[in-house]
């Protein structure tokens, strides 16, 4: 079984808050359907009971996680495993919930990818923490307006998770539009798609 000291601590102890450890497991080389079940399963448990997170889910999905947590099942194997399953519209799904603030963005993070890290090895882990932390900060973007400055400590994990890469000419990223300020495009809709399109969620 894999230890836990062989992970590849993008959560530097500097940075990461306290909260109880993750399960010791053996992490997989690869995300499958099966194992992004056990990781989506063994992170909401630790959302609900996070004195922070735990109200604000808990406010929102009280006789819904039924139903929630087979979605952000579907969710992650699109997005990791291209799986093409999700119709969601993150946006709009996480724009009516009261009560939230940067702090609980940052607090989600840390949480995520240290439930990422101690389940899958490095490679596998970042194809899960580098969307989770760009989704993340779009969201913050959309939520509390463009010109809001993201965290230090979530840019400092993206950094590490998401070193820049040169830029040349034929890249997109000086000409993306403001609104859209990262590569990876958030499943749901589009901005070719209708209105009633993406929304169930």
């Amino acid at each position: 079984m894999a230890g836990r000291d062989e992970a590849p601590h993008f959560l530097e102890t500097s940075m990461n808050p306290s909260f109880p450890a993750a399960p010791v497991v053996e992490r997989a080389a690869e995300p499958t359907d099966a194992n992004i079940r056990e990781l989506v399963y063994g992170f909401y448990d630790r959302v609900r009971a996070d004195p922070l997170l735990g109200p604000v889910f808990e406010a929102t999905l009280a006789g819904r996680w039924d139903d929630h947590l087979p979605k952000m099942c579907t969710f992650w194997a699109s997005l990791v495993l291209g799986a093409k399953q999700y119709r969601g519209n993150v946006q709009q799904a996480h724009q009516p919930l009261e009560g939230v603030e940067p702090e609980h963005f940052s607090r989600w993070l840390y949480l995520f990818l240290d439930t990422v890290e101690s389940r899958y090895q490095p490679a596998a882990a970042v194809r899960f923490m580098e969307p989770a932390l760009r989704i993340a900060q779009s969201l913050q973007l959309s939520r509390f307006g463009w010109d809001y400055q993201i965290p230090a400590e979530q840019q400092a994990l993206l950094d590490r998770v998401a070193p820049k890469r040169p830029r040349d000419d034929g890249d997109d990223h000086a000409a993306r539009p403001r609104g859209e300020p990262f590569p990876t495009r958030i499943i749901g809709r589009g901005r070719d798609e209708g209105p009633d399109e993406g929304r169930d969620e």
